[in-house]
């Protein structure tokens, strides 16, 4: 018996922003979900208009696999897992080791299809770099409708994320901030 997707299923369980009051909770596997889409939007944006040539499909599946070891780990907050250089390195080998079991939970003729998934650093850097900043994105569209709906405990991780994105400098980036990101902050009657 292999538990592998039974241990992925649970990433519901798994509370995001666990040290800030939210006005809308937010779990890992939606999360998941919503970095997913939007890291196969910045291929596609990337491919479409900035001359790029990646693979789309292997983003979005890199991206929904990104947190699945937060189900063994759970969701460290940003404040504690960067509180110092030593503690941040300490969660890396963490995250590692919970990679590595979670990857033992398959068949071993199927673990190495899933690695590239699972396993940080297993990827490409153009690929993690997309991922990371769908991540960003996502983060970001959490924050913005927190601070919209007039919960300051999210000002100070916007203004964090607005500052990684001006360090990111990716076209691509820009371009979804720029052409998807306002329909965000629309209501469903607006969106018609």
């Amino acid at each position: 018996m292999y538990h592998f997707f039974a241990y992925v299923s649970k990433l519901k369980y798994i509370v995001r922003w666990g040290l800030k009051r939210n006005v809308e909770p937010e779990n890992v596997k939606e999360h998941s979900f919503d970095v997913a889409v939007i890291a196969h939007a910045l291929a596609n944006i990337r491919n479409h208009y900035f001359g790029g040539n990646v693979d789309a499909s292997q983003i979005c599946v890199v991206a929904l696999f990104h947190d699945a070891s937060e189900v063994l780990t759970g969701d460290l907050p940003g404040p504690i897992k960067y509180f110092n250089p030593r503690l941040a390195e300490a969660y890396k080998q963490v995250e590692k080791a919970a990679e590595e079991k979670l990857i033992s939970m398959l068949p071993p003729e199927m673990q190495e299809s899933y690695a590239p998934y699972i396993l940080h650093g297993k990827v490409s850097d153009e690929v993690a770099k997309l991922v990371k900043a769908a991540d960003m994105i996502a983060a970001y569209i959490k924050v913005m409708q927190e601070v919209d709906a007039g919960n300051h405990e999210f000002t100070v991780a916007r203004e964090r994320v607005e500052k990684r994105f001006r360090e990111m400098a990716l076209p691509e980036v820009d371009y979804f901030l720029e052409h998807y990101l306002p329909s965000f902050r629309l209501t469903l009657d607006e969106l018609g």
